[in-house]
């Protein structure tokens, strides 16, 4: 079932990811999956108004579309929405490298709001990379930046990997 994220956004449907197929498959491929249909998107996709367009290892792109839905109370878009597309773009990129076997989560994210993103700006982007893979920690950075590249926010994350068993008890 095709769900409409934003105009002109779609993905093939939303909800969790199994948790047997990304023990199998690893993060790159799992995102792959994701970004071609065969998995879903998070819910969250839907309810913010982004979602992945880009994949490789290592990087990852985001793409958001920020509304009145998404305002705070002085009529900007309320930090949470950025922290969270953040937060994804930084977190996929460590997905990206995860093997299979493996998870990850986020442990320590900071954020650095530098201009106000605005209801009826347009698209928004957000390129995560990783810095470092290590054998249980991996550390990522990223930069949201409106459709003319101006940067909205830059941040760095640091995740735990371990065992995806832990996750399925």
């Amino acid at each position: 079932m095709t769900v409409e994220i934003y105009p002109g956004m779609t993905v093939a449907g939303v909800g969790t990811l199994p948790l047997d197929v990304v023990a199998r498959d690893g993060g790159l491929k799992v995102l792959r999956a994701m970004l071609g249909g065969d998995l879903p998107a998070p819910p969250m996709a839907r309810t913010l108004a982004f979602s992945m367009t880009e994949v490789e290892e290592g990087r990852v792109v985001f793409a958001g579309m920020p509304s009145a839905d998404h305002l705070n109370p002085l009529g900007t878009v309320h930090g949470g929405w950025t922290a969270t597309v953040m937060d994804s773009a930084l977190g996929c990129a460590v997905f990206s490298t995860v093997r299979p076997g493996e998870a990850y989560t986020t442990i320590e994210f900071k954020l650095n709001l530098v201009r106000p993103v605005l209801p009826g700006m347009g698209e928004v982007f957000c390129e995560g990379r990783i810095v470092h893979r290590g054998r249980t920690i991996a550390t990522s950075e990223a930069w949201l930046r409106d459709g003319k590249g101006k940067l909205l926010a830059h941040g760095t994350e640091t995740c735990a990997i371990f065992p995806i068993e832990n996750l399925m008890r």
